[in-house]
């Protein structure tokens, strides 16, 4: 685990926004110069009435270490056109997600560092004790999770502030995993968003057929879907048992039925490409 004492000047851009919100109610709690920066007038009422100041982007962004863009995918291009050229050099531009960044939709300059973060989310198999460590599944309030982060450099300098400010925006946080932009665009979708949400989403839809289809009572149905995906998982993931011959002969028979027999390809760069063209809205990824 590293940390650092050192603190910096972080300039939030997008700071009313969901994700903004999120990111400055934690960054307030910090010794770091933050400033608050938001386009829209719902954003900049949301601000104030959190009782942060409010500062126009080209003062926010021009002394900065570090600037976060709390903004969608799809203006981040229009963003950093906008912002980079503000930009001191030797700062820091963050992004909360990997798309843009990787498809190259990015405003960079050469004396500007480009980098990339995003929150795990508490683990599923983290030791929860209060009830608000309980409630905080998305993280950033009370329970603890990891990051992954890469940077495009190899200053540790510059990589020292980027954990900080990453430590800082999605806190608590045990540990920063660093890896490319590349890895993390093959973590973030194609690994979490590709098949863990899709597994998620998939198991309501289950649960759903259940109960409308089946007519199962819902209580019933529920208790026993997410007590089986808890031992699902605990055993899959952590081997904490092993499953019985009848649920492996059951488990193989759902293969059958419902996976494709090429699935894995989705981890390729072809398929990668094609996945976050669609997220950006793009013909294609261009290189």
């Amino acid at each position: 685990m590293t940390t650092t004492t050192q603190t910096y000047s972080i300039a939030v851009i997008g700071a009313g926004g969901k994700m903004g919100t999120r990111v400055s109610d934690n960054l307030v709690k910090t010794d770091h110069t933050v400033f608050y920066s938001e386009s829209s007038p719902a954003g900049q009422e949301r601000i104030r009435a959190a009782g942060r100041k409010l500062t126009d982007t080209p003062e926010a962004v021009r002394d900065a270490d570090i600037v976060v863009l709390a903004v969608p995918d799809l203006a981040l291009a229009a963003v950093t056109a906008d912002i980079v050229p503000q930009l001191k050099p030797g700062a820091i531009v963050l992004t909360l997600d990997p798309a843009a960044a990787y498809a190259g939709l990015l405003a960079t300059r050469d004396d500007v560092v480009q980098a990339v973060a995003h929150p795990c989310h508490p683990s599923i198999f983290l030791q929860r004790t209060t009830p608000e460590e309980y409630a905080d599944t998305f993280g950033g309030i009370a329970a603890p999770q990891d990051a992954i982060a890469a940077i495009e450099s190899d200053d540790p300098a510059k990589r020292e502030i980027v954990e900080a400010t990453v430590r800082a925006i999605y806190a608590p946080v045990v540990d920063v995993h660093w890896v490319t932009i590349k890895q993390l665009a093959q973590l973030e979708p194609t690994l979490v968003e590709t098949i863990a949400c899709m597994i998620g989403d998939l198991l309501k839809e289950a649960l759903d057929e259940a109960v409308d289809t089946m007519g199962v009572p819902e209580p019933a149905a529920r208790a026993i879907l997410l007590g089986h995906t808890q031992v699902a998982l605990a055993n899959g993931l952590r081997g904490d048992n092993p499953f019985s011959d009848a649920c492996l002969i059951a488990m193989e028979y759902g293969r059958e039925a419902i996976i494709k027999d090429d699935w894995k390809r989705v981890f390729r760069d072809d398929e990668l490409d094609k996945n976050l063209a669609r997220m950006l809205h793009l013909e294609a990824i261009e290189r």
